[in-house]
């Protein structure tokens, strides 16, 4: 067999550690050539049976070029590339795809779980003062007491999480707090019930009742027509006073102006990597006041998170060998 990854400049801005991963992972099981090219593809091959391309739309005439092809993944940049399905169907080609985004969930739960940590300890505002303002830095309500009992601080043990969402990324976040010793509920209509028995969430099936009882509220849905606005103003107007917010997916699906308008007013804390307008400008309001912990939409962006990508395609595979899976950092030693 003959495996072609074509790697075309937009993949590479979005996964650059991903197609070199993927040519070691099925290297041991197929003769691999991996070809970089800008925004025009090479000449097909008629020996190749395994074609990756990775990074631009392709056409049945492009296709055309590889007569012998059986298995075929076609990816714009994050999702799976499904145009060419009718064409590949009709020549019995076997489209490979994605079976999830769960390649960067780990990555975004981990953060958010640092998010969440930094926002109930103020961590960026005090790192920040210790340099710049050691006389606030090293000031305490009490020896070493540092919390703003304005928000909801101190340990995520004990504390009202409130999740919406029980997917891919927001079923590990619920996990992680619920292993601290967090109240956790979660309130997802669409997931089956092992999200919740296996995260440790109990299920709400009233998302009013949800955003009511937060202490930490954690809109954690991917943002798709159907979930853009879904944490209406209603909702946010309901936070109780204090509560702590975590955005670690999209800011969409919350009514943006709603919560800018409680946090600025000093009745709700923030912990954000995700934001309506991005990059956040340097004069944001929310960026010049101490109850915000912001980042710049990084979470998903990790070595490993690219690393699974190319795992979660190679072990399709009937012949893939898991042993060839070890320690990927090599790569960027």
């Amino acid at each position: 067999m003959t495996t072609r990854i074509i790697v075309f400049r937009r993949f590479d801005e979005v996964w650059p550690v991903s197609a070199d991963r993927l040519k070691e992972l099925l290297d041991p099981i197929d003769d691999v050539e991996l070809i970089r090219v800008g925004d025009t593809p090479p000449a097909g091959n008629p020996s190749v049976d395994r074609l990756f391309w990775l990074g631009a739309e392709v056409s049945a005439a492009q296709l055309d070029q590889y007569p012998s092809l059986a298995t075929m993944f076609a990816t714009t940049s994050y999702r799976n590339y499904e145009a060419i399905a009718p064409y590949l169907a009709a020549r019995d080609i076997h489209q490979l795809k994605q079976p999830s985004e769960g390649y960067w969930g780990q990555s975004v739960a981990e953060f958010a779980l640092g998010l969440t940590i930094a926002g109930l300890r103020q961590l960026t505002l005090r790192a920040r003062q210790t340099v710049d303002a050691p006389e606030r830095a090293w000031k305490y309500n009490a020896e070493q007491l540092s919390d703003d009992t304005r928000f909801t601080s101190g340990t995520i043990a004990g504390k009202r999480v409130r999740i919406v969402g029980a997917g891919n990324i927001a079923s590990r976040y619920a996990s992680f707090v619920s292993h601290l010793g967090a109240d956790t509920v979660a309130w997802d209509p669409f997931a089956p019930e092992p999200s919740f028995h296996r995260s440790g969430a109990r299920r709400e099936l009233h998302l009013s009742k949800l955003a009511r009882e937060a202490e930490i509220f954690v809109p954690m849905v991917p943002l798709l027509p159907s979930t853009e606005g879904l944490v209406t103003a209603e909702l946010i107007q309901s936070l109780p006073t204090g509560t702590l917010v975590v955005l670690a997916t999209r800011a969409g699906i919350c009514d943006v102006e709603a919560l800018r308008e409680r946090v600025l007013a000093g009745e709700l804390s923030l912990a954000a990597d995700v934001f309506d307008v991005e990059p956040l400008p340097v004069d944001d309001p929310l960026l010049s006041v101490e109850n915000v912990v912001a980042t710049p939409h990084i979470a998903g962006r990790t070595l490993d998170s690219g690393y699974a990508w190319a795992l979660a395609l190679a072990e399709q595979f009937l012949d893939f060998d898991h042993s060839s899976a070890q320690d990927p950092r090599r790569l960027w030693r």
